[in-house]
């Protein structure tokens, strides 16, 4: 089934060469640069802003007031909340040009990034993790992790369905999804569906 053409709100800038997959929808007063590169099915809410070095996979959701700056990568079926935060530069002063030195940030598949998070670059977040409301990310997160606080630090663990998992932090166990009955399973650290284990 083919999916409907790219959707541009009459408010919205979408630069030439900006390449935007069948079926993305841009809203309000958005701005998506050229040199971006944006799978199927994504949508863009008001006051978004796509910078030129960023790749963006498919079925991927930013809120409202999100700016995705260069060197950064999110993959497949991204979550970005209301006006999280990404940065490209570790150290920024206003008056050293710095742009050289940006560090690349990757969102891996399936992760959410909750409302007025912080993203600090050059780190990367794992598959299906959940960053809570307000944490500030400043280290590479694990797949499945659910990650709160400034800085964040890890609580737990989510499904792929985006509920909480009743594991330890650590050690060897399984549980499953509480609404799903998908089956999980922690060994050594790492988390993971039972089919991959």
């Amino acid at each position: 089934m083919s999916m409907p053409a790219v959707e541009v709100h009459a408010s919205a800038i979408v630069d030439a060469g900006a390449k935007l997959g069948e079926g993305c929808r841009v809203w309000h007063f958005s701005h998506i640069c050229a040199g971006a590169r944006i799978g199927r099915g994504c949508s863009f809410g008001q006051g978004v802003f796509v910078g030129n070095d960023v790749v963006i996979g498919d079925g991927v959701k930013v809120q409202n007031n999100v700016s995705i700056y260069d060197a950064v990568t999110l993959e497949d079926e991204v979550f970005c909340g209301p006006s999280m935060v990404f940065t490209n530069v570790f150290n920024p002063r206003a008056a050293v040009v710095r742009k050289a030195e940006y560090r690349r940030t990757q969102v891996r598949r399936g992760a959410t990034l909750g409302a007025n998070s912080t993203i600090v670059c050059g780190i990367t977040i794992g598959r299906y993790a959940f960053v809570g409301a307000g944490a500030v990310v400043t280290h590479d997160v694990p797949d499945f992790a659910l990650m709160v606080g400034v800085p964040a630090r890890q609580v737990g663990w989510m499904s792929r369905h985006g509920e909480r998992l009743m594991l330890p932090l650590e050690g060897n166990a399984e549980a499953a999804c509480p609404e799903t009955g998908e089956r999980y399973v922690l060994r050594d650290g790492c988390c993971r569906p039972a089919e991959e284990a």
